[in-house]
């Protein structure tokens, strides 16, 4: 009977690690908690993993759309993925007069709905491999699976990024953290 306790605890907590998280409980995230009741925007620029992300946010002018009603799936790079672009590029893109083009990148990263690990591996599995997500932006990412709990979005540009956080739950949709900045 004791082993049976132990080994239900361990599947409930190691479980849950592997899974994502239950639906209303935080997330870590860059060593914040990401809260299910705030929106994705005021989580965001708690992240320590995500300034990039809120700064270029902020100059295309998006913030009030992501603190709106949603939902809406953010894949969300973070500022190593960022930093992975070609130098100067994040700098070029926030100038107003490439407002524009930087609205078109940061779209192509948001898909309308809430699409958690679940959703999207469904998608997967009915499409044969792949999922076409289409974005904010009209165009559409591909999401295939990459092992048994491991989902990559490819870009129109063929380059892969690995989610390595899922199912951030937010009051209007939900983050997966991304390892590299997804280009229409």
């Amino acid at each position: 009977m004791k082993k049976m306790k132990s080994l239900s605890l361990f599947v409930a907590v190691f479980g849950v690690g592997c899974l994502g998280s239950p639906v209303g409980a935080s997330v870590m995230v860059g060593g914040e908690d990401m809260l299910p009741t705030k929106n994705i925007v005021a989580n965001a620029v708690n992240s320590p993993d995500h300034k990039t992300l809120v700064t270029v946010v902020k100059a295309a002018g998006l913030v009030e759309t992501l603190q709106g009603a949603g939902p809406f799936t953010v894949f969300a790079p973070t500022d190593t993925a960022f930093g992975r672009l070609p130098s100067g590029t994040v700098e070029t893109l926030v100038k107003p007069e490439n407002k524009d083009k930087l609205t078109a990148i940061l779209t192509y990263h948001v898909v309308p709905g809430k699409w958690t690990f679940d959703t999207i591996a469904e998608q997967i599995k009915s499409g044969g491999g792949k999922a076409a997500l289409k974005t904010v932006n009209g165009s559409e990412i591909t999401a295939m699976m990459n092992g048994p709990r491991n989902i990559v979005i490819k870009d129109a540009k063929g380059a892969l990024a690995n989610i390595s956080t899922y199912d951030v739950i937010q009051s209007n949709g939900v983050i997966h953290v991304i390892d590299r900045v997804v280009l229409p």
